[in-house]
């Protein structure tokens, strides 16, 4: 049995004879211990006189549960992780994860998984590795019926270990073959240009106008790489003759304060307010401020921005939109943002050998101007003060929203490496997956425009690029 189904089978039953003792005891409990209390009491109940008894794992999840009810009911934002999800909020955050690169998919014929994309660079990658291949075997072990974060779980790993993959290719003789991959870390990077090189998708075309040079930057999250990878794309696209950029924060969740911070930074003046957060404590409320000597792409006055926002721009998002507009830096198309106004911090916690952690809501922030920007804390005498209204509203139907985000996908995706693929490689399905990125929306409208039915526009980028290119007309 494994040591944390041991663990469980002897914490249970304690908490339960704990939970007796309570029961038992005569002196008036104080707050503190009328909470603990009844949470054992109804565990205690759920043992004794539930229809069946649980397994270690079930009293995993259901406490839990319990937990993340309690915390949800506080706060949408607030969340306790395990072990596995820790490990995959971290990932997350630090923008890499140990694995080879495949984005996977369930076939729904075969029963097995089909390789969607690649991650350019990646050990499956140069191995050869391209979308619609299947994956038989993981090990020595058949993935029919195999879900994919099962497989996931025996993919990843440290960095530097090896997994063998068995794939199944059609037109191949033979149609198995095993594929030794030496797990690396796989970068998760939160900048995107417009269109992958088609020689190289390592890297981007960063000009959506290249006749008014026009640069345009997609943000997908805010991880440790982002403000490193901005950065990167607005020097290069100075470096070839940039005159103004476009920095699309649709669809993103947010991530990291500090992250967000600092690409407000690449923008602003020394001195300028960036957002202020405040707390329980309200003399502990903090302001921050562009540093000075971080600020790119200058002068202001000659290299206009316009920043693209939606109703998923969220959190991290909303703070760099309403830093740049209330500071006059750039111009806001698209559509009011989602109005998440709140800072999670990360407690670690320690269960034996067992690492957890709880995401819990400690902060709410506030636009430079001082107006709340979190849709559910709007004061009571300005229910409409919230989030991040653009200048120029340019609102989609749901339609054309599905559509950008299949446009998105198919710039994103990777078939695998141009040398194997040759010049005809496989299309990108029309559904993607859904864990191919976290902004991206898991459904494509059946009624969307797919290659054949013409080039779709998306009037937000159009209005966007009409607008830099009547700046630097000087009108």
């Amino acid at each position: 049995m494994p040591l944390r189904n041991l663990a469980w089978l002897l914490i249970v039953p304690g908490l339960v004879a704990l939970g007796l003792v309570l029961c038992a005891s005569a002196p008036p409990p104080d707050a503190d211990y009328d909470r603990v209390r009844r949470v054992v009491e109804v565990m205690a109940e759920v043992d004794v006189s539930f229809y069946r008894k649980l397994t270690p794992e079930e009293w995993r999840q259901f406490t839990e549960d319990m937990i993340n009810g309690g915390l949800r009911r506080l706060d949408p934002h607030s969340e306790y992780f395990n072990e596995e999800q820790l490990k995959q909020f971290e990932a997350e955050n630090e923008g890499s994860y140990g694995g080879v690169g495949i984005i996977m998919t369930a076939d729904p014929v075969s029963r097995r998984l089909r390789v969607d994309s690649l991650f350019p660079g990646s050990p499956a990658y140069e191995a050869g590795i391209i979308a619609n291949d299947l994956i038989t075997q993981v090990g020595e072990l058949s993935t029919e019926g195999m879900s994919v974060n099962e497989a996931r779980k025996l993919i990843t790993g440290e960095p530097g270990t090896q997994v063998t993959l068995t794939i199944r290719r059609a037109g191949r003789n033979p149609a198995d073959q095993p594929v030794v991959l030496t797990r690396a870390r796989i970068p998760q990077h939160p900048i995107s240009g417009i269109r992958r090189l088609p020689n190289d998708p390592n890297q981007w075309e960063w000009f959506v106008d290249r006749t008014h040079r026009i640069g345009y930057i997609r943000i997908i999250a805010f991880n440790d790489l982002t403000s490193k990878e901005l950065k990167a794309a607005v020097e290069d696209i100075v470096r070839d003759g940039g005159r103004a950029v476009i920095l699309d924060l649709r669809d993103n969740p947010g991530g990291l304060l500090n992250q967000a911070i600092e690409v407000a930074n690449l923008f602003l003046p020394a001195g300028a307010p960036i957002v202020s957060t405040r707390g329980r404590d309200a003399e502990k409320g903090r302001n921050f401020v562009a540093e000075g000597g971080r600020e790119i792409f200058q002068p202001a006055e000659q290299r206009p921005i316009v920043v693209l926002i939606n109703d998923q721009s969220a959190s991290a998002s909303e703070i760099v939109a309403s830093a740049l507009q209330d500071n006059k830096r750039a111009t806001i198309v698209g559509e009011r943002s989602y109005g998440k106004g709140s800072v999670q911090k990360l407690l670690r916690l320690q269960f034996g050998q067992e690492k957890a952690g709880v995401k819990l809501t400690t902060e709410t922030y506030w636009r430079p101007n001082g107006q709340n920007m979190d849709r559910r804390l709007a004061p009571k005498d300005r229910p409409d003060e919230w989030g991040v209204r653009p200048d120029i509203e340019v609102p989609l139907t749901a339609i054309e929203k599905d559509q950008v985000s299949w446009e998105f996908y198919k710039a994103m995706w990777v078939a695998g490496k141009p040398a194997v693929v040759g010049p005809n490689p496989p299309s990108p399905p029309l559904k993607p997956p859904g864990s191919f990125l976290a902004g991206l929306r898991e459904f494509i409208h059946p009624d969307a425009q797919s290659p054949s039915n013409g080039r779709f526009e998306d009037r937000q980028l159009t209005t966007a690029v009409e607008l830099l290119k009547n700046k630097l007309r000087g009108h």
